[in-house]
């Protein structure tokens, strides 16, 4: 049951009497801050009395004297210039938990209308081991694909892996001239992935060495012009001026950065001259780059050598990936990669020239594409295709394929641009009767502020970070076994089981619990807190109940058949019975703007009012049968809450902790 929803359909005609379009007013029905305000409260009599020309508080005595809510809440309270609040009937309340404690769904109904989702999420390039950065995509994309199917919804899970391109160029190279046979025979993963980094090395050092000398000149052009604008300041008594300054900040800011990236280059080009053995090898492949795209040119066009080491690295490459996702518990409908589209490219680009869609530009094939500066490029002048190419393939092909409502690409923030354009050129070539929605999220940080690395400056891989976070749980996990009243209850098997459920889950929900577009911190310490907003405090929340049912000897399914009526009578009762009714809304807010912190953000509201209760309210030592009976089956609707919350963010719980 949706309270929030139920009361908008109440309200809605009565407001649809004022005005002609009472959706906006209907916004503004929220639950209250401040429980003394009630349950809900109502702040639409504020805008209306200026659109009526009346007192708000006029206007809410003019709604509430039409409302039809009697069955669900106490009389309205009209507070200060025109606030309506709302109290939910004790009464309701308890009757729509005994519905909710005989669903297996607690309540949760289908949407009246199912859409057909495809969700792109993951796609990490196949050629390189996952790391740190495929998380956030991957997590997200999970929870959402979890949630909307609960919720009714069709949902294609779709990884656009990237399986082919320039990356493939380059392990291709590799293993033609640096491979150590014996090592790819026993590893061939760690083989492959050295080859690649190896590659991108001597083609990164090359590229620096080459834009040494015109990165010096433009440190010294700015230089100059800094220095001569700062003698114009002064000379013209502007150094107070905020244009001025704003002007002179702005000169500064890119000496700064050209200072930066000067120094990578020359950070680069140090690491390989200084390693005698790397040196040699940057000078035999002088034109390494060349050679890699020219590797990668034969494999796209159907050399025999190519796309006989390309099927064979294939496969070793997607176990690895798949360990991964085994561990995360994260399973997909659909692995169509980059490869899979290959062949239709060329239809594309000769469908959308053909159609006055795009056209040549300095031997480029582009879409001019209004509001945007830069071209939407779909072939370069060397007549090889882009990503601008093969995602509008694969918008054809989902189309055509499943016909889906929505495509959602669940895609970092820095891809924004790619993906305004992609729709926008998407929507010109016919494709106007779906939603497509980028679903951008920002960066994980180290303490530093900056993206999250080793030592050493890679990206962290995400198999060691699981690694980490699982040692980190178990740590916690023995930790508080050990100091247990009357010691430890768990082997040592068990503490282990427990640690990789929590390792993982830790992971997963420090990454869902921040609202999706912002950037965070990565820390093990704060994601495995007992308190705060963790996955660990919700699954010892969870386990807290389990406790209380194994000291108690309760019988879980009879507890849950006996058809004992629910008690509210204490205020923390009420405030955790009414908190239960709200999954319903959490969901539908994840559902609308497709952000899973909406569910966590629920889960720990959730979790802190039975805190309180579990705090005031005693379950095995309540006075008399019914009452503990009452207050048995609102532990057992918690944990059964935040079970299936956390299951909706691929989230597993544990009994003991």
């Amino acid at each position: 049951m949706n309270i929030l929803s139920l009361l908008k359909k109440r309200f809605y005609p009565v407001l649809a009497e004022l005005v002609s379009d009472p959706d906006v007013l209907l916004e503004m029905i929220r639950p209250s801050q401040d429980p003394k305000f009630g349950d809900y409260q109502v702040n639409c009599a504020m805008p209306l009395g200026k659109q009526l020309g009346k007192p708000p508080r006029e206007v809410a005595e003019e709604i509430v004297a039409q409302l039809q809510i009697t069955d669900l809440c106490e009389d309205p309270e009209i507070a200060g210039p025109g606030f309506i609040n709302l109290r939910i009937k004790n009464t309701w309340i308890v009757e729509q938990l005994m519905k909710s404690g005989a669903d297996k769904r607690l309540g949760i109904v289908r949407v009246d209308t199912p859409r057909k989702f495809v969700i792109d999420f993951s796609s990490p390039n196949v050629a390189k081991p996952m790391h740190v950065g495929h998380i956030r995509s991957t997590v997200i994309g999970d929870a959402l694909t979890r949630s909307l199917r609960f919720l009714g919804h069709e949902v294609i899970s779709d990884n656009h892996l990237g399986d082919w391109g320039t990356q493939f160029g380059m392990i291709i190279y590799g293993f033609k001239h640096f491979a150590i046979k014996s090592d790819y025979e026993r590893q061939p993963v760690d083989e492959l992935s050295r080859l690649y980094k190896l590659v991108n090395q001597l083609i990164e050092y090359h590229q620096a060495k080459a834009g040494l000398a015109d990165r010096e000149d433009h440190i010294l052009q700015l230089e100059q012009r800094l220095n001569e604008f700062s003698k114009a300041m002064e000379e013209a008594g502007r150094q107070k001026d905020k244009k001025a300054k704003k002007d002179r900040r702005s000169l500064e800011s890119q000496l700064a950065d050209a200072r930066e990236k000067a120094a990578l280059a020359k950070s680069i080009v140090m690491t390989v001259e200084s390693d005698q053995a790397l040196a040699t090898l940057a000078a035999k492949h002088a034109e390494i780059g060349s050679a890699v795209l020219s590797e990668t040119a034969k494999l796209h066009s159907g050399d025999e050598e190519n796309r006989q080491l390309w099927h064979e690295f294939l496969p070793h490459c997607r176990a690895d990936m798949q360990r991964i996702y085994d561990r995360l518990g994260v399973v997909f409908n659909v692995e169509h990669g980059e490869s899979f589209y290959h062949e239709q490219l060329e239809s594309v680009v000769t469908s959308l020239v053909t159609r006055g869609l795009a056209r040549e530009s300095e031997g480029a094939i582009c879409m001019f594409l209004e509001g945007f500066k830069a071209p939407f490029i779909i072939r370069k002048k060397d007549g090889a295709f882009l990503y601008a190419t093969t995602d509008l393939a694969t918008i054809q092909f989902r189309m055509l394929e499943w016909e889906p409502d929505a495509i959602l690409y669940v895609v970092d923030h820095r891809q924004s641009e790619h993906f305004d354009k992609l729709f926008f050129g998407a929507r010109q070539w016919g494709h106007n009767q779906v939603e497509l929605t980028h679903i951008s999220f920002g960066t994980v940080l180290g303490e530093d502020g900056k993206p999250f690395k080793t030592r050493s400056g890679a990206a962290v891989g995400l198999e060691s970070l699981l690694d980490e976070a699982v040692n980190k749980a178990l740590s916690v996990v023995s930790e508080n076994d050990e100091r247990k009243p009357n010691g430890p209850e768990l082997k040592i098997e068990e503490r282990q089981r427990i640690a990789a459920v929590v390792g993982h889950a830790a992971i997963k929900y420090a990454d869902l619990s921040h609202n999706r577009t912002s950037d965070y911190v990565f820390s093990y310490d704060k994601m495995m807190a007992l308190e705060g907003n963790t996955a660990t405090y919700m699954q010892y929340s969870y386990a807290r109940v389990q406790s209380i049912f194994a000291r108690g000897h309760i019988d879980v399914d009879a507890l849950r058949t006996a058809g004992t009526p629910l008690e509210i009578a204490h205020a923390a009762e009420r405030a955790l019975a009414l908190e239960l009714l709200r999954f319903s809304e959490a969901l539908q807010e994840v559902a609308t703007d497709y952000r899973p912190n909406h569910l966590t953000n629920y889960l720990f509201e959730l979790a802190k009012k039975y805190s309180v209760f579990f705090e005031h309210c005693p379950v095995l030592k309540a006075d008399g049968p019914q009452q503990r009976q009452s207050r048995l089956r609102l532990c057992d609707l918690t944990a059964r809450t935040i079970q299936l919350g956390l299951e909706l963010l691929g989230i597993d719980v544990v009994d003991r902790m």
